[in-house]
């Protein structure tokens, strides 16, 4: 790993009972993580690595930022407002990784684990036309933040923790063996136990594999989003337009170019009926 990372040993969350309690010590020894935002070209995005016996099984890079409403008291002291938070996701926070054969989790950490973001991929196989086939997808998002906090919380009510989960996720859908990215943003919804309001995740440059990584630190084939899609076709359409306007042009030039030699070639039969006697 890069001598810029750090490595934070973490700990599996299993069930009591699932596995021994030496089999969980060498399973919670043998995962290291490591934050890499450092590395990032852009302030704002992320770098995330889970490694699994000195393999890199889970990679995560994105930018993302929670708007979060609160209640705080207007200026006459009786009635109730809502204000909005904006929290973003900064460097260096402290992260925990597990990872499975069909289940992994990415769980981030900031501000003294005020604001911590769990992610959870889930690997499934259906059925097809074409056969069986595999794919992963990210099945929940939950957001613990303390309003207490006044780093982004000003003078909020009854502050306190809480937290922000979604509801029958299925987001980020992938082919198995393939990265997932999206440069666009993408906003997902979350439901807060603060009196059942809406917490906006809004993540961008986003590109994330938890499952089936081949090589070291390196993200496999991208699977891209509609959106991300949908603007590369934006973009190449005109130029493929352009493209064939001017085959069409070339052609339509060499046909009459073409025609016009071959109808100046041709013998003209003489106008006047009297030059017949000195044909053939």
């Amino acid at each position: 790993a890069p001598a810029a990372s750090r490595a934070i040993p973490s700990v599996p969350r299993v069930p009591a009972g699932t596995f021994p309690q030496h089999a969980a010590a060498r399973l919670a020894a043998e995962q290291e993580v490591e934050n890499l935002s450092g590395l990032s070209p852009s302030p704002e995005k992320d770098i995330f690595v889970v490694r699994e016996n000195r393999t890199t099984c889970l990679m995560a890079e994105f930018a993302a930022r929670f708007i979060v409403p609160y209640d705080v008291w207007a200026s006459n002291y009786v009635d109730l407002i809502t204000e909005q938070a904006e929290i973003p996701l900064p460097r260096g926070a402290e992260m925990r990784g597990k990872c499975g054969a069909n289940e992994s989790e990415l769980e981030v950490s900031w501000l003294e684990r005020a604001y911590t973001l769990r992610l959870l991929f889930l690997k499934e196989g259906h059925n097809t036309s074409r056969g069986p086939e595999a794919q992963w997808r990210l099945a929940r998002t939950q957001f613990a933040y303390d309003t207490g906090e006044r780093t982004y919380f000003k003078d909020a009510v009854s502050p306190g923790k809480h937290t922000a989960s979604s509801h029958r996720l299925s987001a980020f859908v992938t082919p198995a063996g393939k990265s997932y990215e999206c440069q666009a943003q993408q906003s997902i919804t979350l439901l807060s136990s603060d009196h059942q309001k809406s917490v906006e995740l809004l993540l961008s440059e986003v590109r994330v594999q938890p499952f089936d990584i081949s090589a070291d630190f390196v993200f496999s084939e991208e699977h891209k989003c509609p959106v991300d899609q949908r603007e590369q076709l934006e973009e190449t359409l005109p130029l493929i337009l352009g493209l064939i306007l001017g085959l069409v042009i070339v052609i339509t030039l060499c046909v009459y170019h073409l025609h016009h030699k071959l109808t100046a070639s041709q013998a003209q039969l003489p106008r006047d009926r009297s030059q017949y006697k000195h044909m053939g």
